[in-house]
């Protein structure tokens, strides 16, 4: 891990002595130079709810300096699992990397995949507690959110024994969120919201409901970006992006929330301004049909995407939006006093949110090629090639980040509203 330290550390240091945007103030549970780790079974293992997480935190807060550790392995239970006992595990996987914030989200396979059973559930609940009095003993500072699991689905399809699955795991859910209390950690429930938005998406479109968590156990996108609202929302996430209020009449007037306008003026037929938001939106593909599905049957827009524009005292009854002298959309006169949210529309914000994320996922990928196809098969590989093999790893994946954390800094964009 020194090369890790030395090039992340060096790197987010240096972040930290910048200031951060001023929603980073308001409650969120990110603190700067904190260092989350993700840890679970193949639902974290996927990188989809966690990078989700982690792309949120960085366009949202561009200068706050925290890092984002994914150590997932598919089939993990409380014991361990392919990755290991748990105990290697939680050293190798988890303390190495000192981190201060840990996330931890067991449970699918420990239940079995059967009717509740006392004795099944007496291994998880001993080894889920052996979890968190290590972890506590190792690191007595870590901040830990224990994640109630997420759903098996029993809502789009009829449950395979009485009561289903997804109550047991409900149950276990219970223990965990128990168990916080007894230790005073923090709880996420990442079951809850996913199984009101199947039953939402099923009213909406029961064929492409299905398809949200396709194997009824791996969430795809669209599950998991409901799970990343549910987790982020536990960590008091801020909604708001930006908001712009203008009003046209008279002199004119602008109210903007953690953005800046400037260079306002109108012209015959046409508003301009320019505006710098102080964040980005959060990306989220909406071409993609399951996605989209989840969004419509969730509140995840309004929980973590407002980017709004109001625009009252408009005279013509039909707007052009052009951002970056790029056509955004076309808007009617009530469209435009209701407000619109454009964190719903491609934008040039949206796409620069969007190549940040493609960095999440390539930063992430380099990790996991570090972890699982290195470090770990090769881990009786001593010397000094080895050590050059890991260090050249981290120092590629130290430079994505650095890249990421670049790609996420606002720039200014011109707007104009033409009359149509």
């Amino acid at each position: 891990m020194r090369s890790f330290k030395s090039g992340l550390f060096i790197l987010f240091a240096l972040m930290a002595a910048a200031p951060f945007s001023a929603c980073a103030q308001n409650g969120f549970y990110l603190k700067p130079g904190d260092r989350v780790v993700f840890y679970g079974d193949s639902i974290t293992d996927q990188r989809l709810y966690t990078t989700f997480v982690e792309t949120f935190v960085v366009t949202r807060f561009p200068k706050l300096p925290v890092t984002f550790v994914h150590s997932g392995w598919g089939g993990d239970r409380v014991t361990g699992g392919g990755g290991g006992p748990v105990d290697l595990r939680l050293d190798r996987d988890v303390i190495a990397y000192k981190p201060t914030v840990m996330t931890i989200m067991l449970a699918m396979n420990d239940a079995s995949y059967r009717p509740f059973d006392q004795a099944i559930f007496d291994t998880y609940r001993n080894g889920y507690r052996h979890i968190v009095d290590k972890m506590k003993g190792a690191i007595p500072s870590l901040r830990m959110t224990l994640i109630q699991p997420s759903p098996f689905d029993d809502v789009t399809r009829p449950p395979g024994f009485p009561g289903g699955y997804n109550a047991v795991l409900v149950r276990y859910g219970e223990f965990v969120k128990e168990i916080a209390g007894e230790h005073k950690v923090d709880v996420a429930d990442l079951n809850t919201s996913v199984v009101a938005a199947l039953r939402r998406a099923r009213e909406l479109d029961e064929a492409g409901s299905a398809k949200i968590i396709q194997d009824r156990v791996h969430p795809g996108p669209g599950g998991q970006l409901i799970m990343a609202e549910a987790l982020l929302k536990a960590w008091n996430a801020p909604s708001l992006v930006s908001t712009v209020e203008i009003e046209v009449l008279g002199n004119g007037s602008v109210k903007a929330s953690n953005t800046r306008v400037a260079d306002f003026n109108r012209t015959a037929g046409t508003i301009h301004w320019v505006q710098t938001d102080n964040s980005l939106p959060m990306p989220m593909d909406l071409k993609d049909a399951q996605l989209a599905l989840a969004v419509r049957a969730s509140d995840v827009l309004d929980a973590l995407n407002r980017e709004t524009l109001k625009v009252t005292g408009l005279s013509a009854s039909k707007y052009l939006l052009k951002i970056d002298s790029q056509d955004v959309g076309s808007f009617t006169k009530e469209q435009l006093v209701a407000g619109i949210n454009l964190a719903t529309l491609t934008t040039p914000m949206s796409k620069q949110a969007a190549d940040v994320h493609a960095l999440t996922l390539r930063h992430n990928n380099v990790h996991f090629m570090r972890w699982r196809t290195v470090q770990v098969p090769y881990r009786d590989e001593k010397g000094p090639g080895m050590d050059r093999a890991l260090a050249g790893l981290d120092a590629l994946e130290a430079d994505i980040i650095q890249k990421q954390r670049a790609a996420a800094r606002p720039m200014p964009h011109r707007y104009e509203l033409i009359a149509q």
